[in-house]
């Protein structure tokens, strides 16, 4: 495909779906992708190289909260976040643009930035597109996210439409200062934010006003918000076709892991998500046949792992009566040995799904994959 950027190859294609490869500062990223969430800087109950070895190739940080503890001059001072949380693989840090959306209740909005109060003491804290991108420089992300306006999936037209115009105009400033900083020709990424709701029309005009600044890559936005699983499917696909084809597409925050399926046949390449391990710290964990309660008095004397044949950590040495154990005596092992299992059950997916791409038969693969696993969800939540 001669068509490919310098820091991004389309591999193969089947149907929508995309096989690719992304390449940072801090390594290479095989596409279809899925990213925990390190929000803090930390993947909860997890050391890095737990997570490295469920198979994570990148993760995300989250530039409000780092902004407010412990602070990019701080992070800055002891080498960055790399250095900082001793993880050596990509970092991909948002915008803060999704603290608009979900604290609402504390902050103010401007055509050139928000005013938040923190949710920690209540100071004031301001975001704008310079200070967003000087936090992410700070902190040293291979991929950092333009500051956006991200309204709730129910808003009127008029509003979305305002959100497209600020998120076009603080991406093109945020985009601005990353020029000017050197930050893209050190081999640092910079992606647009895709906004526009529900509305169609609006979607496409965000897209193509930010596709001609070409960034590095192109997020969706505005999805996961509280609309129904139909609405957020549609939005993705109302706006992958106006996206670059040789830049990565990463819808951000989601899914369950028919979702995912469902979305990279739309064409996205790159996913997050907290559900693993918040859905672990509950005792919840994957399986090819939907989701499970490990509370659950089924398995109280059950010797298997929580899935037969899975190549990681907790599968290769605890049994679901162990883990049970665990989880009813409140010991912090099991949100540890559940949120591994659960990301690499994510990893193991997104691995699949590239091998299938390749082989040209992702669509029946998917079909199957996503029937199995349906027919089973639901089944095993119920606690005992």
């Amino acid at each position: 495909m001669d068509d490919n950027s310098a820091h991004f190859q389309l591999l193969a294609c089947a149907g929508g779906a995309r096989r690719g490869r992304l390449r940072t500062r801090h390594g290479v990223i095989e596409t279809p992708v899925f990213m925990p969430v390190g929000t803090q800087g930390t993947v909860k109950a997890l050391t890095p190289a737990q997570v490295a070895e469920t198979g994570a190739q990148i993760i995300l940080g989250n530039t409000y909260h780092l902004n407010l503890r412990p602070g990019p001059d701080v992070v800055q001072r002891l080498g960055g976040l790399h250095k900082f949380m001793n993880w050596e693989r990509p970092i991909l840090t948002d915008s803060g643009g999704f603290q608009v959306f979900s604290l609402a209740k504390l902050r103010r909005m401007d055509d050139s930035g928000i005013t938040f109060q923190s949710h920690l003491d209540g100071a004031t804290v301001r975001l704008d597109p310079r200070i967003c991108f000087d936090i992410q420089n700070a902190l040293g992300s291979d991929i950092a996210m333009v500051l956006d306006e991200c309204p709730p999936w129910h808003s009127s037209a008029e509003d979305c439409a305002a959100a497209v115009r600020r998120t076009v105009r603080w991406a093109g400033q945020f985009y601005g200062c990353a020029h000017e900083a050197g930050f893209l020709a050190s081999g640092h990424h910079v992606f647009g934010i895709v906004q526009g709701s529900i509305y169609e029309d609006l979607r496409r005009e965000c897209a193509q006003a930010l596709a001609a600044l070409d960034f590095s890559g192109y997020a969706i936005g505005g999805v996961s918000v509280g609309e129904p699983e139909p609405e957020m499917l549609a939005q993705v696909a109302a706006t992958t076709p106006h996206l670059p084809v040789y830049k990565p597409r990463y819808v951000m925050g989601t899914g369950t892991p028919p979702q995912l399926l469902r979305m990279i046949a739309l064409g996205a390449d790159m996913f997050d998500c907290v559900m693993p391990t918040r859905l672990a710290r509950h005792g919840s964990f994957f399986t090819p046949d939907g989701l499970c309660n490990i509370r659950n008095e089924r398995f109280r004397l059950d010797e298997a792992p929580l899935v037969e044949g899975a190549d990681n950590y907790t599968c290769r040495h605890f049994s679901r009566a162990y883990v049970r154990h665990l989880c009813q005596a409140q010991e912090i092992l099991a949100s540890t040995l559940l949120s591994i299992h659960n990301i690499h059950f994510f990893q193991d997916l997104m691995a699949q799904a590239r091998a299938h791409i390749e082989a040209g038969d992702f669509s029946a693969w998917a079909a199957a994959w996503m029937a199995r696993y349906e027919a089973g969800e639901g089944k095993g939540e119920s606690e005992g």
